[in-house]
This record gives C-alpha cells, structure tokens and sequence, in this order.
C-alpha cells in the first residue's frame, strides 16, 4: 500500500497540482541517487519556450549534456528560477549571466535525437552565443542538421561540416547505432538506438560505471510502426539490468488513447507505452529494479482547445492502465530529478 500511495501522489499531485517536487521525486527507498534531470522542455508540438529538451548528469559531476534542445536559454532561465542548480559549487563566472553560466560552463554537449524543430530549435537560436560544444547524433540526424538548418539559408553554420564557411563552433560527431561513445568532458557514456519515427529517431542509453538512464526521442510503438525498433532497446536494456541498475528513462506520450493509429505520426499514447513497458518488464529478468526506476513521461502535445487539459488525460489513462505499479513522473519545465 505504501508504493502505491507514492505512486499514485507523485502522479496525480504533478499531472494536477503543478507536478512533483525535487524532494517527492527523489523517493527511491534507500537507494543513493546517480544521475540528476533538470527539465528544460516538456511538451511536444506547438509551445514555444518549453519545448522537449533536459539536462542530465552524474551526480559526481557538475557538467550536464543537453537531450535535445527544443527550448533552451529559455528552459534554463525557468529551471534558475526553480532554483535547479543551486547546487553547483563552481564559482559562476563574473562575466556571464547566470542562465550563460550554465550554457557555457555547464553543458558540454547535446545529444540529438532527431531534426525536427521542437526538438532543435533552442539549439539553433542559442547557437550565436554558443561556445563550443559537441553534438553527438546518428548520422541521418546529423546530415538533416546540415542540409535543413546550418546550411547558411536557415541559418548560419555553426558546425565543422558541410556547407562553407564553417564556423567551427560545433564538433559533429556521428555516433554509430549500437556502439557506445564517451561524452567529452563528461563522465558518460552513450549508446544509440534507431527509433521508428517520420524522420528517423533515436534512444540514447547513457551509462555512468554501473548506472543507467534512457532518453528515447519521438517514437511509434512496434504494432504500428512494423520495424521492431523498440524490441531492440528492451533486449538491450533487460540484459544490462542483470549487471547494472537502470535508474530511469525519459519516454514520450505524445496523445491519449482516443488518437487513431493512422494518425499518430510515430508518437506513443498511454495503450502503446503500457504495452511497449509491459513487453520490457517480461523480457527483464531483474525485476526488483522497477520498483525504483522512475519513468518520466514527456512530449505531452499541448493543445489550443478548450476542455480537459491533455496532460490530465495522459496522466489518468497511465494510471488507469498501470497494473505493473510502475512509477511514473510527468515531466515540468524547471523540474530537477534525482535518480
């Protein structure tokens, strides 16, 4: 009974009261935290300013790689407004604010998971006052950066590939599906899976020692999509949990149930992600992990229609739905998560 009331407050006070405090999202019996997920961007579509883009580290380090980057100076400004990084001891520097104190000092590189502009555009329009960084992407995602956007027309190029002059200021780095890549300059590792989407999609598995946190871009479930893109990730998860502990996962809901398939444009509702979760869960043979791991749902579409707001919806369908008790948390620009 005491899961469950920790379940169902964490849910229902963030889906309908303004969402989960830090505190309240750091329950996990016992169990020290690894990783900590700040919120620049929760939902998906339309709203400028708070659009899918996080922050994670190690806990052991003050240097954060950026997931996606739909919102960003401004996901930053309301993340110091929620007090998200008064944590950090490193003396800001004097000669920045303290929103470019974080860019420049804090977050040492993005991993992109697809080109689409609510996922890329706080990327792009920060990308003048930049310093310099590394994206890590599969290559189709990288080339759409190239061709879409630094191609001098959409924008400048700011990277070190591609259309001339180069501007030097973004180290391309084309990661390999399924291979593991170190993050420069920090203390991560990742791991990158193709996902099912319009334009292709990624997983990003990112690995600290013997700890582990997901970050899945825009993906359709495997009934739909047809390509078994999501099997592969839940293998690859379920045999690293028999040696390491997965901590967590930032997964989309983009609608509710009542979306027909043929419009879902490679997005998940609540039925397709308990059913992608549930294929996990029996693939998984340490099965005392989810009663820790917090899965953070995000890329909720925010809609200009009058009625019940979509993230309600969302929210008691989960839960409604949520036989397997796991822990849910909706995603809240300026949140911080300890996991």
């Amino acid at each position: 009974m005491k899961y469950v009331y920790i379940f169902l407050f964490t849910l229902f006070s963030g889906a309908c009261q303004g969402e989960t405090s830090s505190e309240a999202a750091s329950i996990n019996k016992g169990v020290s935290p690894a990783f900590e997920l700040v919120t620049l961007g929760d939902t998906g579509g339309i709203k400028d300013g708070n659009l899918s883009a996080f922050l994670l580290r190690s806990v052991n380090d003050e240097n954060y790689v950026a997931l996606d980057a739909g919102s960003l100076v401004n996901g930053i400004d309301v993340a110091l407004a929620n007090n998200a990084f008064s944590h950090l001891i490193t003396p800001p520097d004097p000669k920045l604010k303290a929103n470019g104190n974080i860019l420049h000092h804090h977050v040492k590189a993005y991993l992109i998971s697809h080109g689409h502009l609510d996922h890329v555009a706080g990327l792009l329009i920060a990308s003048p006052s930049d310093n310099n960084k590394t994206i890590y992407a599969l290559e189709s995602v990288n080339k759409t950066m190239s061709d879409t956007y630094f191609n001098w027309q959409a924008w400048a190029n700011f990277t070190n590939r591609g259309i001339k002059p180069q501007l030097n200021k973004y180290d391309v780095v084309d990661l390999a599906p399924q291979q593991t890549s170190l993050i420069k300059d920090t203390q991560l590792k990742v791991t990158a899976f193709s996902l099912s989407h319009p334009l292709e999609s990624t997983a990003f598995v990112i690995e600290n020692q013997n700890d582990i946190f997901v970050y899945f871009g825009d993906t359709g479930p495997d009934e739909v999509e047809k390509q078994g893109k999501l099997a592969v990730v839940w293998q690859y998860l379920a045999n690293s949990m028999e040696h390491k502990r997965l901590r967590g996962m930032v997964i989309e809901v983009s609608f509710d149930n009542k979306r027909p398939d043929n419009l879902l444009f490679g997005h998940l509702t609540p039925k397709y992600l308990m059913q992608e979760l549930t294929k996990f869960h029996l693939l998984a043979k340490n099965k005392s992990q989810f009663e820790d791991m917090k899965i953070v749902i995000s890329h909720i579409k925010y809609s200009l229609k009058s009625g019940e707001n979509p993230r309600k919806v969302v929210a008691k369908q989960l839960q409604e739905a949520n036989t397997l008790g796991f822990h849910f948390i909706l995603a809240q620009q300026g949140q911080v998560l300890m996991l």
